[in-house]
């Protein structure tokens, strides 16, 4: 992919804390078109909480944060700092769509209209055509024969999947995932690994918290280690996984996260 493109989200010097809780201290990511970026620390590290202002759902107190060479705009500082626009925020977020790790499907729709639901109402699509997509994409995923069930009639990995269809129909510059597969038994966490590794194949704009190693080194082009709040490591996952440099890092993957 050509580096004259600006990256898809390009984050610089990040700062976030929850009261006295200093949570990200000065964290630097670029994602560009293409690119699979996987976060992976220790609990409380800071990974779900850069993923959450990538994605404007947290105000940060210091840093940029910047969308297809575009960078909100902020009013306000420190613990005051918004964003300025509620127009950008909405643009750059039905452009950043996010798989959370707890499906968050509406009950009381199927999941086809699960699907449909945010193409039609936030994007103003027309209604056969989001069907007509929204079909195609359920098959992609496999569960294409589960479009007139409700949530609570699928398994975890069916409504999972149903959640990364939704995020897909919104078509995306990139997708964002937040410990997708860390809710399901071993079993159905293969079903939802296989389509993630199916999209980074099709070469999606893809940043990706998880706890699983083997899925980091799998599909990333670069991970990132973070270690309260900080960045201890990054790099490619031949490098991160085969020849940690830091201490950090190597006591991490020692402890269970091997790939």
């Amino acid at each position: 992919m050509s580096s004259a493109q600006p990256p898809v989200i390009e984050i610089t010097g990040l700062h976030k804390s929850f009261g006295a809780l200093h949570v990200l201290r000065g964290v630097d990511l670029t994602a560009r078109a293409g690119d699979v970026v996987s976060l992976i620390g220790s609990s409380g590290s800071g990974k779900s909480t850069l993923l959450r202002c990538a994605n404007l759902l947290e105000d940060s107190q210091e840093g940029e944060i910047t969308f297809e060479g575009e960078a909100v705009r902020w009013k306000g500082s420190a613990h005051h700092r918004h964003p300025a626009d509620p127009a950008q925020v909405t643009r750059i977020r039905t452009n950043l769509s996010m798989v959370f790790q707890q499906f968050n499907l509406w009950a009381h729709m199927t999941i086809l209209q699960n699907v449909m639901e945010a193409p039609v109402t936030v994007l103003g699509g027309e209604k056969a055509e989001v069907e007509t997509r929204a079909r195609q994409i359920l098959d992609k995923v496999g569960i294409g024969d589960k479009c007139d069930a409700w949530p609570a009639q699928l398994s975890g990995g069916q409504q999972q999947r149903a959640a990364i269809a939704r995020a897909l129909c919104m078509q995306p510059r990139a997708l964002l995932f937040d410990e997708p597969t860390s809710a399901l038994d071993p079993e159905l966490e293969q079903e939802v690994v296989k389509v993630i590794k199916d999209l980074a194949q099709e070469g999606r704009t893809m940043i990706l918290v998880t706890h699983d190693m083997r899925l980091a080194r799998d599909v990333s082009d670069h991970v990132v280690f973070l270690h309260e709040g900080r960045i201890e490591e990054e790099g490619p996952p031949s490098d991160l996984f085969g020849a940690p440099k830091t201490a950090r890092l190597q006591q991490f993957l020692s402890h269970g996260h091997a790939a």
